[in-house]
């Protein structure tokens, strides 16, 4: 029987192991740097966030601080822009351009963008795959019995697939959050490529998560063949 927590599939994940570290990295970097260069604006991200919304005719959704180094993010649920301390007060070229992509999202929620449905869609099923999947993987494995195995991989899909529906989701917050800095003129011309760096950065970490999960998913095909066999 395959040993679950190491044979010679784990080899098919290093490469995107590789990448999430990179990501990680990049991410790192990128905002260590860009949160000590000062935007011309002189606005903190909670200001540019605020601007950002009334621009687009938001007046809905709440911008709150929270704890925690990156913990910024949009609750759909609640209709709440939350930035961490940093980015909050912050008036820096990172702490404007993350602002921007989380009211991205709000814009987003605003205007029904598709994949943002989706994703809120495939959200609970990716949820109770995450927790379902594994248990049953391992039980499978243990028994030999390739039809809760494929149970299993069929709740990882979900995960899988919520991760795929995210890609867009990040890539265009991003893309509106340039936009809406440069039109509203909260960055300079020269900013433009410092803030498109730091929004770059996180993105990647994106990819990484979603090529893990993808080659997870056929690392997993792979073992039940070798069950089945077995």
């Amino acid at each position: 029987m395959p040993f679950m927590f190491w044979d010679p599939t784990m080899l098919i994940l290093i490469p995107a192991i590789l990448l999430s570290l990179y990501a990680q990295y990049k991410v790192r970097s990128a905002y260590s740097k860009f949160r000590r260069v000062g935007n011309w604006s002189g606005l903190t991200g909670a200001q540019a966030a605020a601007q950002i919304l009334q621009a687009n005719g938001i007046y809905d959704v709440a911008i709150e601080e929270v704890p925690g180094s990156l913990s910024d993010h949009y609750d759909p649920l609640r209709r709440v822009v939350r930035l961490s301390t940093e980015n909050y007060h912050g008036r820096s070229i990172a702490a404007t351009s993350i602002a921007a992509h989380e009211v991205g999202h709000a814009i987003q929620h605003h205007t029904a963008y598709a994949p943002l449905r989706w994703r809120h869609a495939i959200l609970p099923a990716a949820n109770i795959g995450s927790g379902m999947a594994f248990p049953l993987l391992l039980i499978g494995m243990l028994f030999g019995a390739p039809g809760l195995i494929d149970i299993g991989i069929l709740f990882f899909t979900g995960a899988v697939l919520f991760q795929l529906v995210t890609l867009p989701v990040e890539f265009n917050a991003s893309s509106r959050a340039l936009k809406q800095l440069t039109s509203l003129g909260l960055l300079q011309s020269t900013e433009f490529p410092l803030a498109k760096k730091v929004l770059n950065a996180a993105a990647l970490t994106y990819v990484a998560a979603a090529a893990v999960s993808v080659l997870e998913l056929i690392r997993l095909i792979l073992l039940r063949n070798m069950v089945e066999d077995y």
